[in-house]
């Protein structure tokens, strides 16, 4: 298995690649942006090995603790926390509640100190005219994502069949040939 450098490097180097693809699935610079700045985030800070207290979990610095119910609740390299689009689906619900939540505390803290007067109402029709407007954009952020991830898992399937097969050539030469007499 990869170390969590080695998953950066990996991630650097498919980068033009996945702007490539994406450039020449949409033809469009925006989403092809979108696309590569989501899957840098899916490589270095939203990728399958939250699970454990690796590069990517370190990198969230004072706000890593909300992945640790995450990392309770999962067994590394399950299909829950490395499995394609599960795994990733999972990683952003889980983000999405930490968000709901911080917003609504905020916006708690803003009516109570300035009065503000944000409601769930007003939040929702927010939140829905965000989803409805920029539809193709949040797809290629989850595409992003997806790819960030999707990287790490297989440098991760690659990384451990090829340290597997050492292990085994390594125990057939220390093993001593029986003897003939």
């Amino acid at each position: 298995m990869p170390s969590g450098r080695t998953h950066d490097k990996i991630t650097l180097w498919c980068l033009p690649l996945i702007a490539g693809f994406a450039f020449l699935a949409t033809n469009s610079l925006p989403l092809t942006i979108i696309t590569a700045l989501s899957f840098l985030v899916g490589g270095f800070m939203l990728g399958p090995d939250l699970d454990i207290r690796s590069i990517q979990y370190k990198r969230w610095g004072l706000l890593r603790w909300i992945w640790l119910p995450y990392q309770k609740t999962l067994r590394h390299r399950s299909r829950l926390s490395h499995g394609p689009i599960v795994g990733t689906a999972l990683r952003v619900v889980y983000l999405a509640v930490w968000i709901a939540l911080f917003t609504i505390a905020i916006a708690e803290v803003l009516n109570v100190l300035w009065d503000a007067r944000l409601t769930w109402q007003n939040l929702s029709v927010t939140f829905r005219f965000l989803i409805n407007h920029y539809l193709t954009e949040w797809l290629a952020i989850l595409i992003g994502l997806e790819l960030g991830a999707v990287s790490h898992s297989v440098s991760d399937t690659i990384g451990s069949q090829i340290g597997r097969k050492r292990r085994q050539h390594k125990q057939k030469k220390t093993r001593k040939p029986p003897r003939r007499f």
